[in-house]
C-alpha cells in the first residue's frame, strides 16, 4: 500500500516556528492556545502580519524546524509496512525545496530521496492513504484521508483525524 505523508505541520513544526519567530521579533508571548482555530498570521496585529507571512521565505526557516513528537519513530515503522512517500507542496517557497530535502536527510534518513515528492499541487497524488493537515489536500485525494491535527485545523470536520503520531500508529500499524 502507498502512504503519502505531508511535511509541514505533520512531520515538521512550522506552526510553532512561526510563533517563536514572531515572539522573538516583537518581544511578545503569543502561544499555541491563543492561536487555535486560525493561522498564526491571523492572530497578530495587522501591521505585523506581513512579517509572519515572510518567515517561510527566509533562508533557514524550513531547515531549522523541529520534528513533530514521535514522528521519527512511527514513520520508521510505517516505512517497514508501507511504500511511504513524503509529499509536500514546496513550490510556493523557492528555498524550501533544498531545505526540506536536507531536513529529511537529517531527521528521516530512511526515506530515500526517490520517495520525496516536492510539488505544487497534491491533486496529482494517487495512492492508498494521505496524512495531511490541510483539508483541501484531503478533499481531492481518492484514497483514505487522515487529517493530522494542527492548531489551525482544530475546527475542521469531515475527515478521519489523528491528533498525534501515536494515534497514527494505532490506526495504521
Amino acid at each position: 500500500m502507498t502512504l503519502f505523508v505531508d511535511m509541514d505541520e505533520v512531520l515538521a513544526d512550522t506552526y510553532g516556528a512561526h510563533i517563536a519567530l514572531y515572539n522573538r521579533e516583537f518581544g511578545e508571548s503569543l502561544s499555541l492556545d491563543s492561536c487555535k482555530g486560525s493561522e498564526v498570521w491571523q492572530m497578530v496585529p495587522e501591521d505585523r502580519q506581513a512579517s509572519v507571512r515572510k518567515h517561510a521565505y527566509t533562508d533557514g526557516f524550513f531547515l531549522d524546524l523541529a520534528p513533530i513528537r514521535d514522528s521519527k519513530d512511527v514513520l520508521k515503522e510505517l516505512a517497514a509496512k508501507y511504500e511511504v512517500y513524503i509529499a509536500s507542496a514546496a513550490m510556493e517557497f523557492p528555498n524550501s525545496l533544498r531545505e526540506k530535502s536536507e531536513w529529511l536527510d537529517m531527521h528521516f534518513p530512511y526515506i530515500h530521496w526517490k520517495n520525496r515528492i516536492l510539488c505544487g499541487d497534491k491533486g496529482i497524488l494517487k495512492g492508498d492513504i494521505l496524512i495531511d493537515d490541510r483539508s483541501y489536500n484531503l478533499q481531492q485525494f481518492d484514497g483514505r484521508s487522515i487529517l493530522f491535527t494542527s492548531p489551525h485545523n482544530v475546527n475542521s470536520n469531515g475527515f478521519e483525524r489523528a491528533d498525534t503520531w501515536l494515534e497514527v500508529a494505532q490506526k495504521l500499524l
